[in-house]
């Protein structure tokens, strides 16, 4: 596990660091994955899901410290009580969900490919049949490439951080990065040398924070924080702020979802959080 980093102070949306409190709660996060996580230049980090975190630990009045986490360790980390909660993004499973618990979710999960600026476009998953695909070691996305490797003659090359898979497609080592769609349309524009592929995958899946099954009053209370998040736009101005475009109407960055948890998922508790928003 890489060094901790802290964060006292969020510059991004102005957010203010949460007071003083006797705890600091700490989330992991797998740094790097843009533009949810990633290093800041001036120290510390920043993204997407810095942001939400940021807010969530203003309003709920802790301090908090992000662990820089490598994605297939994640999980182990996660039940070996090393931190509270995954910040990271997060897809929601059945399988994931008998394991830990899921907070309210904010995003839906689609999926696109990163390619070379220039290369022929990806408008079909035939159109990489014999293809390299770069891909972060252990996460869904390297689940789903792998369910179709067969039926597509695809060879995957693994990497610990997305970072390092996207950083293979610009050099031309791979021909293709997968991905979600936030991090492919926030990547081309902030690397000229890839382009996002025409082709975008709905999975029908959204995106969570996650909990060991231990820490459910955690859960709870900050599913009243991120629900009220939705009521008042902030999870939409974080999510247009780092990718470029306002998600989806009605979809999970506005909508409260009834319970706390994913409705239809293992722990999901249908009792009312109580947040009023």
């Amino acid at each position: 596990m890489k060094k901790s980093m802290i964060l006292g102070a969020i510059a991004a949306l102005g957010l203010a660091a949460a007071p003083a409190s006797a705890e600091t709660m700490k989330f992991a996060a797998d740094v790097g994955y843009a533009p949810h996580v990633m290093a800041s230049p001036s120290g510390g980090v920043e993204g997407y899901n810095v942001d939400l975190t940021a807010e969530i630990a203003k309003r709920m009045g802790v301090d908090y410290e992000i662990i820089d986490q490598e994605w297939s360790g994640i999980f182990a980390g996660l039940a070996a009580g090393k931190y509270v909660a995954i910040i990271a993004p997060t897809t929601v499973t059945t399988e994931r969900a008998e394991k830990m618990l899921f907070g309210e979710p904010y995003f839906e999960v689609n999926y696109q490919f990163l390619i070379k600026k220039g290369a022929p476009q990806v408008e079909k998953l035939e159109d990489l049949k014999g293809k390299t695909i770069a891909v972060n070691k252990g996460n869904f996305y390297d689940k789903w490439l792998s369910e179709r490797e067969a039926e597509y003659g695809w060879k995957i090359e693994r990497f610990g951080k997305n970072a390092d898979a996207i950083a293979a497609v610009a050099a031309g080592r791979a021909d293709a990065n997968f991905a979600g769609d936030t991090v492919a349309g926030w990547t081309a524009k902030k690397n000229p040398l890839v382009e996002p592929s025409t082709l975008v995958i709905s999975s029908g899946r959204v995106g969570a924070f996650a909990f060991d099954p231990s820490n459910a009053e955690l859960r709870a209370k900050m599913e009243k924080i991120v629900e009220c998040m939705k009521a008042d736009g902030t999870v939409a101005k974080i999510h247009e702020k780092w990718t470029g475009q306002k998600p989806v109407e009605g979809g999970a960055a506005y909508k409260v979802v009834p319970g706390i948890g994913v409705p239809g998922m293992p722990g999901y508790d249908e009792t009312p959080s109580g947040s009023g928003c």
